[in-house]
Formats: structure tokens, C-alpha cells, sequence
């Protein structure tokens, strides 16, 4: 195989996500020829609305796995956090990259964390798993939704739209924003999305000589942690409907996993943590899973469907 095509959405920190993986795929691979496919997705289209109310996350895969589909891309990069717990059928993953930083970032120009924030503060975010830990911390700030790219949200914020808004560490590190996170907000005070910072490869099942190709950059250590995290969303019917966060780190063979479930209306939440073998994700993330749901997060779920 001499020539390798990645679709991706268009927007900023999409390619430079793919051009990072065609680096490094290019630095495996030496004289493999890498090309970028990119697109638009309606996940990226439509901004006047929150994701859950569009159809979730997966409007950000459906159209780079058709043009996979169409023979147009042999393969897509993703922001794992945004792909879904269950694959389309005829779809893998071959490649999980090493994950990036994990935690989210309090961006403000003028105060230095959430504490600081003066009473009834505006803060920008579309994000319910932020929404409920955001609520659970200051019930008393305003919360209003906040889409579009990296640049596009320090732009409202910047305007003065916001006091603060709060964003994903890695995506400001990867385009060179680094210097705007005022304050990490990180476990096991504050948990992420499942897998967020870490980059994923998709391919089609079937299609073996890019799945080897894109095996090469798989990480083991981070494919193990967000498989735990995945797994416990799953079992929780996990989607952008529902407040979920998880967090999984790996010493040596073992794993430890925090989860948390909880209400972007009135700031309740429920936590939870497990401790494992590295070599059985998916069972960690399944009691996990189960202790939350013991604790009541089935009432956060059953109402964010309801």
C-alpha cells in the first residue's frame, strides 16, 4: 500500500489532529505517501444547537465513514471522546494514540478558577458533564451554551459574551493556546469525558492492510485506560444526553478508575471508584458502572432520557 488517505472534519484542531497521525504514520511507514481528506460533518454544520438535541456525537464520524464507505478515505481520524460507545457495524479501531493531557481548562480573563468567579457569573459551556460538576461546585453561576471551535469559543469569550468558559486542555495545547488555561481542572476533584485527549484511528473492519498500517501507533497503556472508561459509559447508556465522567489510570498491572454520573439541572452527583487488573478494562468498567448505579444514577439517566 503506497498511498494512505485520512478523512477529517475541517475544523482547526481536526487537522492538526490528522496531520499529527499522518506524521507519525509517515515516521513508522518511511516512503508511505499520506494525503488528507478533509470534510465537513453536520456535528460541524449546525451550531445553533446543542449536540444531544442534533442526534449526539456521532454526526462528527457519519459522513468520514461513508466517504470511507465510497472508497473516497481509507481511513478517519477522531477525538475518541467524540466517537460512540458502540461502533457502527463494519468499523474498528485499529489505533488509539498516547493519550494527551486529560483535563479540562478554566479559561478566563479575569478570574484565576471557579472559586473566584463572583456570585451569578456567566460561564460558557455546552458540555452537561461540565454543566453538573460546574452546578455541584457554584450553583449560583449562569450556564449557557457555548459550541463552535477552539478559536471561535476564546473569540465570545474575548468579546466579553462570557466571564469564563471552559475547555479541553488538550485541544488548547494542541493549537498553541496553551498559555490561556488559567487553571487545570483535573481528578479526582473534577473528571473528563471518557477518553477525552486521546486521538483515535478509524478503518474499515475488513480492510486489513490499513488496519496494520495504523497499528503501529497504537498506545497500550492509554487503549487500556479509555477501554475502562468506555465501558463503564456504555453500561450506563452513556451518550451527550447524560452527565458522565470517567477517569482511568494504570500503575504497572493495575488499574483504578473514577466515575461520576450526574444532573445538569440541580448540580446532584454521584461518584464512584473501582480498582482492577490492567489486562480486564471492560470488567472494571462494569462494576464501575454498577456502584454508581447503586449510589442512583439511574434516576440522572432515566430523567435525561425522560
Amino acid at each position: 500500500m503506497k498511498t494512505l488517505r485520512i478523512a477529517t472534519r475541517k475544523s482547526p484542531l481536526a487537522l492538526w489532529q490528522t496531520e499529527h497521525v499522518a506524521d507519525e504514520l509517515r515516521a513508522a511507514h518511511p516512503g508511505l505517501d499520506v494525503s488528507l481528506v478533509p470534510m465537513s460533518t453536520r456535528g460541524d454544520e449546525v451550531l445553533d444547537r446543542s449536540l444531544a438535541a442534533i442526534g449526539g456525537k456521532g454526526l462528527f464520524l457519519k459522513e468520514l465513514e461513508l466517504a470511507m464507505l465510497r472508497g473516497e478515505a481509507d481511513c478517519a481520524v477522531h477525538s475518541l471522546k467524540d466517537v460512540p460507545m458502540e461502533l457502527e457495524p463494519g468499523f474498528a479501531l485499529p489505533a488509539i494514540l498516547a493519550r494527551a493531557d486529560y483535563a479540562d481548562a478554566f479559561v478566563s480573563n479575569r478570574f484565576e478558577n471557579v472559586a473566584a468567579l463572583p456570585q451569578g457569573a456567566r460561564v460558557g459551556t455546552s458540555s452537561l458533564r461540565r454543566q453538573a460538576q460546574l452546578r455541584a461546585l457554584r450553583p449560583d453561576l449562569e450556564l449557557v451554551d457555548l459550541r463552535g471551535n477552539v478559536n471561535t469559543r476564546l473569540g465570545k469569550l474575548d468579546a466579553g459574551e462570557y466571564d469564563a468558559i471552559v475547555l479541553a486542555c488538550a485541544g488548547l495545547d494542541r493549537l498553541g493556546f496553551g498559555a490561556r488555561i488559567r487553571t487545570r481542572m483535573a481528578a479526582p476533584h473534577w473528571l473528563p469525558a471518557p477518553a477525552q485527549g486521546a486521538i483515535a484511528i478509524e478503518c474499515r473492519d475488513d480492510d486489513i492492510a490499513t488496519r496494520e498500517l495504523c497499528a503501529a501507533l497504537d498506545d497500550v497503556a492509554t487503549r487500556t485506560c479509555v477501554e475502562a472508561e468506555r465501558a463503564m459509559n456504555r453500561a450506563l447508556h452513556g451518550s451527550c444526553h447524560v452527565p458522565v465522567a470517567a477517569f482511568a489510570q494504570l500503575q504497572g498491572e493495575h488499574l483504578q478508575l473514577e466515575g461520576l454520573v450526574g444532573s445538569s439541572q440541580d448540580g446532584r452527583v454521584v461518584r464512584a471508584h473501582g480498582e482492577g487488573r490492567g489486562d480486564a478494562p471492560e470488567c472494571l468498567g462494569l462494576q464501575v458502572a454498577q456502584m454508581l448505579i447503586d449510589q442512583g444514577a439511574g434516576e440522572f439517566i432515566a430523567a435525561s432520557h425522560g
